[in-house]
């Protein structure tokens, strides 16, 4: 699997939502297609918070009009689960063995009560290949989030 989309989920969901979730997710890559090519992709839930969808490029290349059925697929579950997952503004950080999800426009709240550090692991939710999702662990300070250190 050698190019990567994720997806921050705005809001927890239950177990049975996520299984729902997961299940959707499960079809919708089964079926996925470029050009009639089937694509060889998996979806995954990161901890519970983080869409994972890959595909291997090596088989079949993801095309625009497929990535667009991806899109439609990620709009329609965003009603469907009360859930938040286009915004690129929300930041996925490890808090323990767990995945918290706030907007960036909280990180310096954050940083003032001591909450987060500039050693918190974020999570590069813009990764697009394999390579970046095996490094997408970043301290924040690493991160353009780093802006916020400044005004601490």
């Amino acid at each position: 699997m050698n190019r990567v989309w994720t997806y921050v989920i705005s809001a927890p969901l239950g177990d049975v939502e996520l299984e729902q979730l997961q299940k959707a997710g499960n079809t919708f890559v089964e079926h996925w297609t470029a050009h009639e090519n089937k694509l060889t992709a998996t979806f995954e839930i990161f901890k519970k918070r983080i869409i994972v969808v890959k595909v291997n490029e090596d088989i079949a290349n993801a095309s625009g009009c497929s990535i667009d059925k991806l899109t439609r697929f990620i709009k329609v579950s965003e009603p469907m689960f009360g859930i938040e997952l286009m915004n690129r503004l929300l930041v996925a950080y490890k808090k323990d063995d767990a995945v918290e999800v706030v907007h960036s426009s909280k990180v310096k709240d954050l940083l003032e009560q001591h909450i987060i550090s500039e050693n918190t692991i974020v999570y590069n939710t813009a990764a697009a290949t394999k390579t970046e999702l095996n490094s997408w662990e970043q301290p924040l300070k690493n991160t353009w989030l780093s802006k916020y250190l400044v005004q601490v």
